[in-house]
């Protein structure tokens, strides 16, 4: 679908979930807060990346 989760993708939203991602540490109150916002769990999963669970 043309825009798709690409389109509303912000990374440095995410910035704040790389060890949580990138080594499965526990993601922090704020990165749980960024991955309830719009289209975040959507892009990570169709980058094949883990959504982290808080």
């Amino acid at each position: 679908a043309p825009g798709g989760a690409h389109a509303a993708c912000q990374a440095s939203q995410l910035a704040v979930c790389a060890s949580a991602i990138l080594s499965g540490a526990k993601p922090s109150g704020e990165c749980c807060g960024n991955i309830r916002s719009p289209h975040a769990r959507d892009t990570l999963q169709s980058c094949g990346l883990a959504v982290p669970h808080c």
